[in-house]
């Protein structure tokens, strides 16, 4: 998760894993709500950086319990200081983050992108990606026929081409009774 645009440079790219929720116990710990599909890496995590913050923090300790985090942020000293990060994103530089797969991608480098149809028509922009579980669904809009949803899959999403800054899509037929 990001807010950025496909044309962000790889150096500012910050992905969000999380957001501080609580502070924990007196020392100065935080509990983040984990937001990566990658949690197992957080314990390896060096350096994280808070909301906006220009500057990355370094990351002294962290551990996994449940569906949360417990961070040890430097400077982050008494439990005062903790609760004021309260809402907080908590991110990572794109250096950090997993290595993807071959045709994966992160949704920053996808949102704000125009989508055509095979034959070049086009359909609108990818404003929005929805996980539903099973696939993720391509919320295009801004195109001549309103709103169009696309499921994230092979058959419909025929290829993301990044260089030219495009998708191509085979959207689905729909018969109405």
């Amino acid at each position: 998760m990001t807010d950025l645009s496909p044309s962000t440079p790889p150096g500012e790219v910050r992905l969000i894993i999380g957001e501080i929720v609580a502070a924990q116990g007196l020392r100065g710990d935080v509990r983040m709500r984990i937001l990566t599909h990658f949690p197992e890496r957080i314990p390896r995590l060096s350096h994280v950086f808070l909301g906006d913050e220009p500057q990355p923090r370094r990351l002294l300790s962290a551990h996994l319990k449940g569906n949360v985090a417990i961070l040890s942020i430097e400077g982050v000293t008494s439990r005062e200081s903790a609760e004021e990060l309260r809402g907080l994103s908590v991110r990572i530089a794109l250096d950090q983050a997993s290595p993807l797969q071959e045709d994966e991608y992160f949704y920053f480098q996808l949102i704000g992108l125009p989508v055509y149809d095979e034959a070049g028509t086009f359909l609108g922009n990818l404003e929005e990606i929805l996980e539903t579980g099973a696939n993720d669904v391509y919320v295009i809009r801004g195109g001549p026929g309103g709103e169009l949803l696309l499921p994230g899959i092979k058959s419909v999403i025929v290829r993301i081409d990044l260089e030219q800054g495009r998708i191509i899509a085979r959207p689905l037929e729909y018969y109405e009774e």
